[in-house]
């Protein structure tokens, strides 16, 4: 099966709607829940036939976006950990917000509050009444979508725990790796118990059972295969054990890690960069594990849709036929015409699967 799906960027969105994804946007949920069906509602418009709507890259699912869907805390995973460890937000009216780098740098594990105590946060409470107003709310068909969720299919989303560390604590995490094994080993636990503890909190406030966990260890290529066995596959698969089946992100060329990552239990699904060898993986996990890849952004930039083809047909070729989901997020100074031709040109294998369809 081949499918094919996108999500419109804040960038994007700001440049052809001019909204502002300020401290608001993400704060008051009926403001989230304003704007982001106006994004959707150009999406609808500007993209009839495509399976293309406004959400986080990756995160969100087109098969499960509902338009009564309202947003909590719809802030990115590590994001929220260091609000409650102390980061400062930062919203930008243009782009995805961030929060104030590297909050933990030179503490210890010591330092660190038991997770379970993170519920008692002021933010915590905020969400938790949030959402309760919006289940109780006089409409009765707003569907709550709390934190660390995107929307109803029940699948948790999280950084990895390098992703994580490196945010909390700065790129010295990597080093501490060498230096101090047992601390970032900690450090790393502590990041997954918080997450678990999190997770579980928020989708019981929302009625909702978690099914799967998107792990997105996006800093997981910029290490070799040893750091990724002795610390992210083992503190990854407690995750898996206590959250449920993982897909597990890992931007960049991944080829190096493959053989690692089937290391992690509960090892459900691959979210891969475009550089990264189907063929290794096909070899490595078979053809029934589910796969997705996104094209490269040079080529999604590129003036001529030669090189997105290119890569798309050597894709195929490499995939084998396996389950695999082409993945997209479209940004600013992308062409939009490269992702026309990659649609129809995937429109035409004979296993596609055509997502819009489905959900029209």
């Amino acid at each position: 099966m081949i499918t094919i799906s996108g999500t419109l960027s804040k960038g994007w969105m700001h440049q052809v709607l001019g909204v502002a994804f300020d401290r608001d946007y993400y704060l008051r949920p009926d403001r989230r829940h304003a704007v982001d069906c106006l994004c959707n509602e150009y999406a609808a418009r500007t993209f009839p036939d495509m399976s293309l709507f406004y959400s986080e890259s990756n995160l969100g699912q087109i098969q499960y976006w509902d338009e009564d869907q309202v947003l909590i805390g719809g802030i990115q995973p590590n994001m929220i950990l260091g609000m409650l460890l102390g980061a400062d937000f930062v919203p930008t009216d243009d782009q995805d917000a961030d929060i104030s780098p590297a909050c933990l740098a030179g503490t210890s594990p010591a330092d660190l509050p038991a997770p379970e105590s993170l519920l008692h946060h002021e933010l915590v409470k905020l969400f938790d009444d949030q959402i309760a107003e919006t289940r109780g709310s006089p409409q009765g068909k707003l569907l709550a979508i709390p934190p660390f969720f995107w929307d109803g299919s029940g699948r948790a989303a999280i950084h990895g725990v390098l992703t994580s560390a490196q945010k909390l604590y700065g790129e010295g995490i990597f080093l501490d790796m060498m230096t101090s094994p047992q601390k970032c080993t900690d450090i790393l636990r502590w990041i997954a118990d918080a997450y678990i503890v999190l997770c579980r909190h928020f989708a019981q406030a929302a009625g909702l059972t978690i099914t799967d966990v998107h792990v997105g260890e996006c800093s997981a290529c910029m290490v070799g295969p040893v750091p990724i066995k002795e610390f992210v596959a083992p503190v990854t698969s407690a995750i898996g054990r206590a959250l449920g089946p993982v897909r597990l992100h890992s931007c960049g060329r991944s080829t190096h890690l493959l053989e690692t990552f089937a290391q992690i239990e509960r090892l459900h699904s691959l979210d891969l960069g475009g550089e990264t060898s189907l063929a290794e993986a096909r070899r490595i996990f078979g053809r029934d594990m589910p796969l997705s890849i996104a094209p490269l952004p040079r080529d999604m930039s590129a003036e001529s849709t030669e090189p997105i083809l290119d890569w798309a047909r050597q894709i195929l070729r490499d995939n084998a036929g396996g389950n695999l989901a082409f993945v997209y997020h479209l940004d600013i100074g992308y062409n939009i015409e490269m992702i026309y031709a990659l649609t129809d040109f995937l429109k035409q294998q004979p296993d596609f699967r055509d997502l819009h369809r489905e959900r029209t």
